[in-house]
């Protein structure tokens, strides 16, 4: 789908700065502005005032790209088109499979260009002293673009890297994305790249924390495994109002989900981008049960079965604990079966101490989309064979034939599910960065997976 966002105005394009020195450069970047707009011959600008974003980005691919010449966007860690543009245009000059996604063969090249291009220049920093208005990108739009067009104060963005620890070196940028009310007047936002190992990034904490805007809300989008006993995390987090994660990425997707449930227990407000891709599968299920009689029904649900692509458990753990926390229903035993499936079986007691069973299957696919572990189907059902609560809901793109091998389908109600390959993490971060306050029907369902992900796995 073709972005719709406004074009970007670089009013700096990345320049490599002293890093006790970045307050200083961001307002010469203004004053040299301020002096071109008042004569008249550039838009009025102003910098935002809305909130500041801190992203840990542990992939270096957007960095290198944009050091070696193929990236020309804001570095924000921020995936999307103009990068993918990019990342194609590497492919081809490395003679490497055009697949415009990351991967460790383009990354060992974008390493060992960078790697010669700075011993070619002597390990000099590039300079770039000219401050002037840039119309300079791609005309397809980004993702980014959709964050800009949030009009956030700073960007800051942190770039963990391995080799030999060299302190933290740092670049300032700016960029502005022209409304289309209004061409004459542009609201800012300033970019802060700091790149270091984790260990320089960490003994930096402090002084990254003052680059904060204070008085303005502050999120941290996370994009590795969040660790409480990581100094530097568990410094931003205390000092963000929002700790954002996508739960899709997560290379031991239980242990992790636990790690959040325990966050969100010790009062750190998180917000899970993979938890919003369930609002569809959360609509229906509920719509299901909208007739009076369906939902005197709901008592009499005692079996649960949900399929998603196989690779990452997340998202079906969530949507059950959903589910248990909606229906009061307590956990009392959890199953790793593993198989083909990898299957899990989930045991629970209702109000009433009637036992429920949960199982939760990974489907083998070889059409794999761009999130990991998505919902493909779901069937409520009953021992009770008179009971009105079968209901299957399905992705279009897989359908129910699972489901409905089981048989009894024609008394089952049957919805479909519309795909959701729009809800990359990108888009849904656009989102969230509106949502100031707590999501409480988020932190209910987190305490029920959690409390299924304490339990012994026999």
């Amino acid at each position: 789908m073709t972005s719709q966002t406004a074009p970007v105005v670089s009013l700096q394009p990345p320049k490599d700065v002293d890093f006790t020195e970045l307050e200083a450069e961001l307002s010469k970047i203004w004053q040299a502005f301020n002096a071109l707009g008042d004569q008249g011959s550039v838009p009025a600008a102003t910098r935002a005032a809305t909130f500041s974003l801190l992203i840990y980005e542990p992939e270096e691919t957007q960095l290198l790209l944009a050091a070696l010449g193929f990236y020309t966007g804001p570095i924000d860690g921020i995936a999307g088109p103009r990068m993918e543009a990019a990342l194609m245009e590497a492919q081809k000059a490395y003679g490497l499979p055009v697949t415009g996604k990351p991967n460790p063969q383009t990354l060992d090249s974008l390493r060992e260009a960078y790697a010669k291009l700075r011993a070619e220049r002597g390990e000099k920093t590039s300079e770039n002293s000219n401050t002037r208005i840039q119309y300079a990108l791609d005309a397809r739009g980004s993702i980014a673009d959709e964050i800009a067009a949030r009009n956030p104060c700073r960007i800051i963005t942190l770039f963990p890297v391995t080799g030999v620890d060299a302190g933290v070196s740092a670049q300032v940028s700016a960029y502005c994305p022209v409304q289309k009310h209004s061409d004459s007047t542009l609201v800012c936002c300033e970019y802060i790249t700091l790149t270091g190992t984790a260990e320089a990034l960490e003994r930096a904490g402090g002084m990254i924390s003052a680059l904060l805007i204070g008085e303005l809300p502050k999120f941290l989008w996370w994009k590795a495994t969040p660790d409480i006993n990581q100094g530097l995390f568990k410094r931003l987090s205390e000092q963000c109002n929002s700790v954002i994660v996508d739960s899709s990425t997560f290379n031991s997707p239980q242990e992790d989900l636990l790690k959040l449930s325990n966050f969100i227990d010790a009062g750190i407000p998180v917000a899970d981008l993979n938890w919003r891709r369930l609002a569809a599968w959360q609509e229906l299920t509920a719509e299901a049960f909208d007739p009076p009689q369906r939902r005197a029904a709901l008592k009499d649900v005692d079996r649960v079965t949900i399929d998603y692509e196989q690779g990452n458990p997340a998202q079906a753990l969530m949507f059950l604990g959903w589910l248990a926390s909606r229906l009061h229903w307590q956990p009392v035993s959890y199953q790793n079966e593993g198989g083909d499936y990898q299957i899990e079986r989930i045991k629970f007691v209702t109000e009433d101490q009637r036992p429920v069973d949960a199982e939760l299957a990974g489907i083998p696919t070889a059409d794999w989309g761009d999130i990991p572990g998505d919902l493909v189907a779901l069937r409520l059902s009953s021992t009770n064979p008179e009971a009105d609560c079968n209901t299957v809901l399905c992705s279009e793109t897989t359908g129910c034939m699972r489901m409905e091998a089981h048989g009894g389908a024609q008394a089952y109600r049957i919805q479909q599910v519309a795909p959701l390959s729009d809800l990359k993490a990108e888009a849904l971060l656009a989102q969230q960065l509106q949502r100031w306050g707590r999501d409480m029907l988020y932190e209910e369902s987190m305490a029920v997976t959690g409390q299924i992900l304490k339990l012994p796995v026999p």
